[in-house]
C-alpha cells in the first residue's frame, strides 16, 4: 500500500467496536490468533467500514442498504494518495471528478477528509444517487465539498456533467468490471472458491447490477472514457481510471497514442489484489 495509507497495519478492532458496537457479533479470532471479520459478508465489511470512516475519517454517521457495494477502504484511499502524488505540483484548492460515485459515495468521502478536495460525482442511477447525498447530508463536514450530479445519458461519460468554463484537477473512475451479470455471477463463484468457504455459507459480496457488470464490461466503458476524453483535454488536467484486468491495458494505451495523449500507469496492490491506475492527459 501508499507510505501514506491510514491502514498498513492491522486493523484495531477493539478501537473499531467501541466507534461501532454493530460490528462485535461480526469479529472473530482466526487459527493465527488474529481477529478479523469474513470479508465474504457484505454486512461484515459494512460494519467494519461505518466504523473505520468514523474512527479514522471523522464522519458522524454512515448508512448503506444492504445490497449496495461496500468495498473495503484501505485500497479506495490508496487510489487516492496516488492521485495526490500526481497531481502534487497543482495549485489548491483541487477540485476532482468522480466517475460512477455509487451508492457508497466512498472516493468523494476519502478525497475530503483525506486532502480537503472540493468533488463532484456522477451517478446514473437515481436511488444510488439519492442514498449518496444522504449520506453527505448526514455529516456536516462534506457539506459544501461534494457536489452529485446525475448523468441523464448513458452515451455519455463527461459531457451533461463538465460544464462551460469548469475545470478539474483529475477525474477517476472505479468502472464496472464484467461485461454481463452471468459473468458477473462467474466472478462471485471464483471469490467463493479462492476464499476457501462452504459452499452452504450465505454470502453476499454487494452491488447492484448497475455497479458491478456494464455491456462491454471494463475495456470497453474505459475506451469510451478515453475517446470521449478528447473533448474536454482542456478542462481536465489529469484523466485516471482504474483498470483490473491487465490484459486490458495494450489496448488502452494504444489508443491513448492514437489520440496524442501522455499516459502512465501506476500499479497498486492490497494483499493479493492487484490493480493499476491509468492516467493520461493532453500536452497540446
Amino acid at each position: 500500500m501508499h507510505p501514506n495509507n491510514k491502514h498498513l497495519k492491522s486493523y484495531d478492532f477493539e478501537r473499531l467496536i467501541h466507534t461501532n458496537p454493530d460490528l462485535k457479533p461480526f469479529v472473530f479470532t482466526n487459527k493465527f490468533q488474529t481477529k478479523t471479520i469474513n470479508f465474504s459478508l457484505s454486512d461484515a465489511v459494512y460494519q467494519l467500514n461505518k466504523a473505520i470512516l468514523i474512527s479514522d475519517y471523522g464522519l458522524t454517521d454512515y448508512q448503506l442498504p444492504k445490497g449496495y457495494l461496500c468495498p473495503p477502504i484501505p485500497g479506495r484511499a490508496d487510489y487516492l494518495h496516488h492521485l495526490n502524488d500526481l497531481i502534487s505540483p497543482e495549485s489548491k484548492p483541487i477540485k476532482g471528478l468522480d466517475i460512477g460515485i455509487g451508492a457508497n459515495a466512498i472516493y468523494p468521502i476519502l478525497a475530503v477528509q483525506l486532502y480537503n478536495w472540493e468533488m463532484v460525482g456522477t451517478e446514473r442511477n437515481k436511488q444510488s444517487l439519492e442514498i449518496a447525498q444522504n449520506n453527505i447530508n448526514l455529516n456536516p463536514s462534506l457539506n459544501g465539498f461534494i457536489n452529485i450530479r446525475y448523468q441523464d445519458n448513458a452515451a455519455h461519460i463527461f459531457s451533461g456533467i463538465i460544464e462551460f468554463e469548469e475545470y478539474y484537477h483529475f477525474t477517476m473512475c472505479n468502472p464496472p468490471f464484467h461485461a454481463s451479470e452471468q459473468e458477473a455471477l462467474k466472478g462471485t463463484q471464483r471469490k467463493l472458491k479462492n476464499l476457501d468457504l462452504d459452499k452452504k455459507t450465505a454470502l453476499n459480496f454487494g452491488g447492484q447490477s448497475h455497479e458491478l457488470w456494464c455491456n462491454g464490461g471494463e475495456a470497453l466503458f474505459v475506451k469510451r472514457m478515453i475517446k470521449e476524453s478528447k473533448t474536454f483535454c482542456k478542462q481536465v488536467g489529469w484523466f485516471t481510471t482504474l483498470v483490473s484486468k491487465s490484459a486490458n491495458l495494450p489496448k488502452l494505451t494504444k489508443q491513448l497514442d492514437k489520440l496524442g495523449a501522455t499516459h502512465q500507469i501506476i500499479d497498486m496492490a492490497q494483499g493479493q489484489k492487484v490493480s493499476r491506475i491509468l492516467a493520461w492527459h493532453f500536452t497540446n
